[in-house]
């Protein structure tokens, strides 16, 4: 490829579209989108014009035989409907800051077990991903269950996620992250959690040999924008910094606080993420502890969204007369006012639970 960085004309990518009445179609893409034109030629009887604007440059050509094409332009003014250019062209318009699209909740009861016939994908970044929600849940809801075999740097850049809601817990091996305004580079360890609030910058660096994390996110379909110019670390500490109405938090399993659940039968240990969302969503690890006298009884929740995963251990799920045995690595999706039980517990049962609201 050709090095353009000492040209006193530097080489610059640029869409070529037929003109069509290069005059008309000059006037409209100036006059009505506003672009600005940089060259034209010949003088005597125009061929080609070159135009900017909106961060793109176009070639009109008169004896380009393409199609029109089609652009899509940010704007503030929500009103403006699809036009045509006078060369064919069709000019989309959307927001410049398109509002998130929440998708309805369709609740159903998901039951994924690793040996079923949900193979891994390469996903993002080279990274595994495994698929725990196939149905989504109408498209509101994604969980994944995400590996990296070999460990090393991680080609990542840093980006962002436009999203409701994102975690991640660090299930085996560790790896290494850095946030926007958060400090210097940190490594996740098992058990430990972070939050992602929208929009924070961010950047995987390295991981350990057979890392696997779980990621949730809210909605299911969203859209994650690199930044090339933001530099991460990026020399600040702002633990307080408010990102779109929540928090960034990283809970670290060596300061875990453990308290014993209401029914006697687990034990708990909240991960923060409800005080950090304003109680949007609630994270907690349940840890099997039986007491001599407590017993397990069908129960029912009334969240938007419940969501286990098997982290180690056994145990027989009994929901809406449907019994299932589970073991390290399952996971299940219970939808509100159904009642669910949990069954045969092994002494070493070990849950993360995932609940919106918190």
């Amino acid at each position: 490829m050709p090095d353009s960085s000492t040209d006193t004309h530097p080489i610059l990518a640029e869409v070529v579209l037929p003109s069509g009445d290069l005059s008309e179609t000059i006037r409209f893409f100036i006059d009505r989108l506003g672009f600005r034109m940089d060259s034209i030629a010949p003088a005597d009887d125009p061929e080609v014009a070159q135009l900017s604007g909106h961060g793109l440059r176009i070639r009109l050509d008169r004896d380009y035989q393409g199609q029109p094409g089609t652009l899509r332009l940010a704007t503030r003014d929500v009103e403006l409907e699809q036009l045509t250019a006078p060369n064919g062209t069709q000019i989309l318009f959307e927001p410049v800051n398109p509002p998130l699209q929440m998708p309805a909740l369709q609740a159903q009861l998901c039951i994924q077990r690793h040996n079923q016939h949900n193979a891994w994908v390469t996903g993002r970044a080279g990274m595994h991903y495994r698929d725990l929600i196939p149905d989504r849940q109408g498209g509101r809801f994604i969980a994944s269950h995400i590996r990296i075999p070999e460990g090393g740097p991680v080609p990542d850049n840093v980006h962002y996620h436009h999203i409701r809601f994102q975690m991640i817990y660090c299930y085996r091996g560790w790896v290494k992250l850095v946030y926007e305004d958060q400090g210097e580079p940190f490594v996740m360890n098992a058990g430990d959690c972070v939050l992602q609030p929208p929009l924070i910058r961010h950047r995987v660096l390295e991981s350990s040999d057979g890392l696997e994390v779980i990621e949730i996110g809210s909605p299911a379909r969203h859209m994650t924008f690199l930044d090339h110019d933001m530099p991460l670390p990026t020399g600040r500490l702002q633990p307080g910094r408010d990102f779109d109405g929540q928090l960034y938090h990283f809970h670290q399993n060596s300061n875990a606080d453990w308290i014993n659940d209401a029914s006697g039968c687990f034990s708990s240990c909240d991960l923060g993420i409800s005080s950090a969302t304003d109680r949007l969503a609630r994270v907690r690890v349940l840890r099997y502890s039986k007491a001599a006298d407590a017993q397990l009884t069908s129960t029912t929740h009334d969240k938007e969204f419940a969501f286990w995963f098997v982290l180690q251990g056994q145990l027989r799920l009994s929901v809406n007369q449907h019994t299932e045995q589970l073991s390290a690595t399952d996971s299940f999706v219970v939808p509100a006012g159904m009642a669910y039980s949990f069954k045969h517990c092994s002494d070493d049962l070990e849950l993360l639970e995932v609940c919106l609201p918190g």
